[in-house]
């Protein structure tokens, strides 16, 4: 029974959890070598490293949880590695893995990091291309050439770009001067509904602009009813209230000259800012 490690990072609110697992090949949970996964307390506070699984020796649980510690801080890492002396591992395995826990693992979100004999797999979200090859340049640079690591790790388009994606430079259409939306601007709603849906900790303002024919009193007000009348729309399509702010900014923030039909098409819109709840 080979010894292997895998790292599992959770988003629990202000949370990190990291699983470790001493064997990936066990059969029965709690046996020699069994994968045994933890999360932190609902309650945590900060980032909390939950270290479990099953290693060949204390030398080896040890290192892995100063290793930790030194990272995370002592208060910030719960033990709850078992020892079991039927677990194999490769020569220097424990060295390896100390060389491996390094502040980039802070880095991957949703992921999962693996080293299984001499294999690794690195997988979840990073910031930003260079991050995602700086980390496991730095792995590989760290370990002797008998290791190999499959990089799995991606760089997710975020948020707003997947709504801005979604709406297309598409315009919510309302009624002629009113806040009904007609039946394309519904169905772009339609589109969009399932994206806002799958937005989680995150807030979503609802803007409406106008073009600045008429009162800026009128446009105002008009602007902000139009905001409301697709939160509603959403909220219909079951879109939590809560994460759903409206304002109305009439022509104060246009992104066109009005001095043009084109311009003042572009300028009634309805914009979707994502944030954090």
């Amino acid at each position: 029974m080979k010894s292997s490690l895998r790292v599992k990072s959770l988003a629990l609110a202000l949370a990190v959890a990291f699983a470790f697992a001493g064997a990936a090949n066990a059969q029965t949970a709690g046996a020699p070598g069994a994968l045994v996964e933890t999360t932190p307390a609902a309650n945590a506070k900060g980032e909390q490293v939950v270290a479990g699984g099953q290693v060949p020796d204390e030398a080896t649980r040890v290192a892995v949880i100063e290793a930790l510690r030194r990272i995370y801080g002592a208060a910030n890492v719960v033990d709850k590695i078992e020892v079991v002396n039927t677990v194999s591992m490769p020569a220097n395995w424990a060295a390896n893995v100390q060389r491996l826990i390094t502040p980039s693992l802070k880095d991957i979100h949703r992921g999962q990091f693996q080293i299984e004999g001499t294999q690794m797999a690195l997988s979840g979200e990073v910031g930003n291309e260079a991050l995602r090859q700086k980390i496991v340049s730095d792995m590989a640079n760290s370990l002797n050439p008998t290791y190999t690591i499959k990089n799995s790790l991606r760089v997710p388009v975020s948020e707003q770009i997947a709504v801005d994606q979604a709406l297309a430079n598409r315009t919510i259409e309302f009624e002629l001067g009113s806040a009904t939306l007609t039946r394309k601007g519904r169905d772009i709603l339609d589109e969009m509904a399932p994206i806002l849906q799958k937005l989680t900790n995150k807030s979503v303002a609802v803007v409406g602009h106008t073009d600045n024919a008429g009162s800026r009193a009128s446009n105002l007000a008009l602007s902000q009813s139009r905001a409301e009348a697709v939160k509603g729309y959403l909220v219909g399509k079951g879109i939590d209230p809560m994460t759903l702010t409206t304002s109305g900014v009439g022509p104060d923030q246009p992104v066109a000259s009005n001095a043009t039909d084109d311009g003042r098409s572009r300028n009634r819109r309805i914009e979707f800012r994502v944030g954090r709840t």
